[in-house]
Formats: structure tokens, sequence, C-alpha cells
């Protein structure tokens, strides 16, 4: 009987545990209400598939342990997402896609500018890199840049690395891009309605993401809490 007695008090512990588990992760969609008649003007004509995206990468809402101030917006590459800090312990956690590790962008800024469905003028680099790029891709659904653009400057200085949209939503949760930090253009809009001109981003060095969050353990189906 004290055998059984036992048994249960584990079983009833690991479902506890469970419900802990499950409540510090709330997945949401995007708000409708974040979307303007043009957003969805535009995103109604988009040419690319509009891929889902994987369920670690979906916009939640977590617990957040890190002493960044509301408002703050952090980028964990390793991890492949974006955190907005919010009050309570909480933040809305974002997929995004990174640069590859010799492009990628760290340190701190700030948010610079702002623009809705922005033109992209391809960087020198870039142009070095890829050849036949136009001068400059006028905004719209299929511009690489997407729906919104956060410039980040350090100083006066614009870092020419951005948190943008993307046409390439299958990428979410991937190292591939120029150096930028993309996010679905869902997601970006629902940043950018929050954010605010001159905001603080943290884009944490590689190796050095301390998320609770670890979205490698997630995709292979293990539990996507690490220890801290």
């Amino acid at each position: 009987m004290a055998s059984l007695k036992a048994k249960l008090a584990v079983l009833a512990a690991g479902f506890m545990l469970s419900g802990c588990m499950q409540t510090a992760t709330t997945f949401q969609a995007a708000p409708e209400a974040s979307l303007k008649a043009n957003d969805k003007a535009q995103l109604a004509k988009a040419r690319y598939v509009n891929t889902p995206v994987a369920e670690p990468f979906r916009r939640a809402i977590v617990n957040y342990h890190r002493k960044e101030a509301p408002g703050t917006i952090v980028v964990d590459s390793d991890n492949h997402y974006l955190y907005y800090v919010q009050d309570g312990g909480k933040a809305i956690r974002y997929g995004v896609t990174v640069g590859e590790e010799a492009l990628a962008f760290s340190g701190i800024a700030r948010v610079g500018n702002m623009a809705e469905w922005p033109k992209w003028t391809p960087t020198a680099d870039i142009h070095k890199r890829i050849e036949g790029l136009p001068a400059s891709v006028p905004g719209g659904v299929d511009n690489p840049l997407g729906a919104r653009a956060l410039y980040l400057y350090q100083g006066n200085r614009d870092t020419l690395f951005r948190i943008h949209g993307t046409n390439q939503p299958e990428y979410i949760g991937a190292s591939i891009s120029s150096g930028c930090i993309r996010m679905t253009n869902e997601d970006v809009i629902d940043l950018y309605s929050r954010v605010k001109p001159g905001s603080i981003v943290v884009v944490l060095d590689p190796k050095q993401g301390d998320s609770p969050y670890n979205s490698k353990m997630a995709l292979q189906g293990g539990n996507a809490m690490a220890s801290y």
C-alpha cells in the first residue's frame, strides 16, 4: 500500500511539473488588430509560399529571467529567438532567421529609424556576394525587407543591420541571412506596433545566449526549457 501511495505521489508531482512547463509557454498568433488595411492588401497578393513556422518558433508569451527593462529587444541568435521584454517577468518571443556566423551582428544598439513596407537598397558587400542585384527594390510584399524594418544604430551611426520582415518564411529558425534579423511579416508587424524609436536592442554574442528556451531540443521533440 505504501509503495502504491509513493508511486501515485511521484505521478502527481510529474503532472504538476508538466503543467508548469505547459503554462510557461503560451503560443499565440500575431494579433489581427496590428494589421492595417495596406498590410492586409499587401499580404493578400504575396507570391511567396507562406510556409507555416515550426512550433518552437511561433510567437509566444513566455517567462523571462533576464534583467533588461521592459521595452527592450533581446536577440538570442544561438536559439533563433527575439524577445520583446514586458513587465512582470514576461516577454513576447518570436522565431527569427539570423546571419551566418561570419556575417552576424552582436552588441548593443538602438532603434534609430523605423519604416513600413521599406524599399531595399543592397549594401556594397551584398552586391559583391550576389551578382545581378538592382540598385534598389521598391517596398512591397515581395521585397526582401518585407512589411517592416527597424534600423539599428550605435550612437549616430547606422550599423546597416536591420530587424525586418521576409519573403522567405521557410527559413525562420535558420542562420542564412546576410547578417540582418528576419521575422515573418505578421510577426514584424506585431513587433513594430510595440516598439518606439530609440528602443534598446541587445544582440547576444554567439555562444553567449542564456535563453531558458532551447530551440534545438524542442525541434528534436525534447524539453524546450533548459535549466537556468
